[in-house]
């Protein structure tokens, strides 16, 4: 064992489950999340991909680890609500893009889902908090659609109800106008400052952009270059897409400029994320024409950036849309240089900040994850060798071919349960449950579905999914009683008579 990492084993063995007193401020590291939106996993030249410059994020790979098998969920707001609770969706509730919208006459009841993450919910930065930390959330919150935030963020009166302690004001939406760049340099700006200010004791930062999410802008200089290299204004991989891509690593690369001048480097966490896969095919469900005879096929008019060797992108229960770049670095406690293809998911995040900083979740409230210190030790045969992946939609969302379902993954294998209708890769809609298993070691593009071939593989992993779901408390989706198959494609922001709540 090396020297950094026996340092590292000591150090997180002695510190888990420690409260907050014990630990000097001094031995606690501070603490950078940053999180991107909508970037898909091959983006990134360190993951394979090709058409842009990462080197800023290439470097942040080679200093620290690369997890190759990193999972979120398929849309914003309910990744979001899993790294601050350190729980699935299927616990928390909040499975669902806020504000609501539904399919009330699709052929599969949807589960109703939080529409707004409580106030009183402990999260990943009150215990922080409670350890010493002061902490700031900037950039994109789309957990509450009310008077605390929005989509553009949380506000600065309500950042204290969620465990932070510093919110700036929310972006003006000049931010998100063509040659802009959806506030990149101004929330890089505002992390900086963030910093350079709390230096006198541990920090925690969660930078949440809102780049790469559409409507995609870029600053003018960029995109004007990806034009002269021969890229269009239509995608898949549109100029303006591209150069927002090279806009977000620069900025990664100013970052942590910015955190060596001030000599906060090397004793700070810096993790990056992303908080669904990229925009790869986009259904056009709307102008589908639906009836009790003929099922539709959906047209796919917008195309950003191929996901391949991945399938689909964002929203799909598919890799494309769940799996995603991840990058942890700590000069001296990761080992620089580490790809681990061992799974992870988003809910680690609360135990592997927690154990380094002698923070801990109050009694009653489930984590979920586990601390990912064990494989960055070297130990890839611990806990997390036989610990499944789960994934639980049980709605609809037709723009990414979404349908009600779930999803395991156990070692090489995962098994999509689909659990009335779904919508094919081609945008042909289809009316039946069906079982897919994929080995993803040698069908990373889950192209061959092994269900009938291995049933019995199948049945075990179904069994289990199932049990995972009545755990958590959550149902497995049913028949809807209002189904009408006139109406099964109509998404509506009005609540029917029979969803109304008080």
């Amino acid at each position: 064992m090396s020297t950094p990492i026996r340092f590292l084993f000591l150090f997180v063995t002695a510190t888990v489950g420690v409260s907050s007193s014990v630990l000097a401020a001094s031995e606690k590291p501070n603490i950078l999340f940053v999180l991107t939106d909508d970037q898909g996993w091959p983006t990134l030249g360190c993951y394979g991909g090709e058409r842009v410059p990462t080197p800023h994020l290439d470097k942040l790979a080679s200093e620290g680890a690369l997890f190759s098998d990193f999972y979120v969920t398929s849309q914003c707001s309910p990744t979001r609500a899993s790294f601050m609770t350190g729980q699935y969706t299927a616990r928390h509730r909040l499975w669902h893009v806020l504000p609501w919208y539904g399919y009330p006459w699709a052929r599969t009841v949807e589960a109703p889902f939080a529409e707004n993450f409580p106030r009183e919910t402990f999260t990943i930065a009150k215990g922080l908090q409670e350890a010493g930390y002061v902490t700031a959330i900037v950039g994109k919150w789309h957990l509450t659609a009310n008077e605390d935030g929005s989509y553009l963020g949380l506000r600065p009166d309500a950042s204290h109800y969620y465990g932070f302690d510093y919110a700036p004001p929310l972006l003006p939406q000049s931010e998100f106008m063509e040659g802009n760049d959806r506030g990149v340099d101004e929330l890089t700006d505002q992390a900086i400052a963030f910093v350079s200010k709390n230096r006198d004791r541990p920090w925690f930062c969660f930078l949440s952009h809102h780049m790469i999410h559409g409507n995609v802008v870029a600053p003018s200089s960029l995109v004007g270059r990806y034009r002269e290299m021969g890229y269009g204004d239509e995608g898949p991989n549109r100029a303006v897409y591209l150069a927002g891509l090279e806009h977000i690593d620069r900025s990664i690369g100013r970052l942590m400029q910015a955190l060596h001048a001030m000599g906060e480097s090397d004793n700070t966490i810096v993790v990056f994320s992303s908080d669904n896969g990229g925009i790869d095919e986009k259904f056009d469900f709307k102008s589908a024409i639906s009836n009790a005879e003929t099922l539709p096929k959906l047209s796919i008019p917008t195309r950003e950036y191929d996901n391949v060797p991945l399938r689909m992108g964002k929203g799909s229960i598919y890799e494309g849309g769940v799996r995603v770049p991840f990058i942890i670095r700590w000069p001296g406690r990761v080992a620089p240089g580490q790809r681990i293809e061992t799974p992870a998911h988003i809910v680690d995040m609360a135990p592997t900040f927690f154990a380094v900083a002698g923070a801990k979740a109050p009694e009653g409230h489930v984590l979920d994850g586990a601390s990912l210190w064990e494989l960055l030790d070297g130990d890839p045969e611990g806990e997390f060798a036989t610990r499944p992946i789960f994934q639980y939609y049980p709605f609809y969302d037709l723009r990414w071919g979404l349908t009600p379902s779930a999803s395991i993954r156990l070692g090489e294998y995962k098994l999509i349960e689909f659990f009335g209708d779904r919508v094919a890769d081609d945008g042909q809609f289809r009316e039946d449950s069906l079982l897919e298993l994929y080995n993803l070691k040698s069908d990373l593009g889950e192209s061959e579905n092994l269900a009938l071939a291995n049933p019995e593989l199948a049945s075990r992993l179904r069994e289990r999914l199932h049990d995972w779901i009545a755990a958590t408390g959550r149902e497995i989706p049913q028949p809807n009683p209002h189904f009408s198959p006139e109406r099964r494609l109509e998404e509506t922001k009005e609540k029917p008579s029979w969803l109304m709540r008080n």
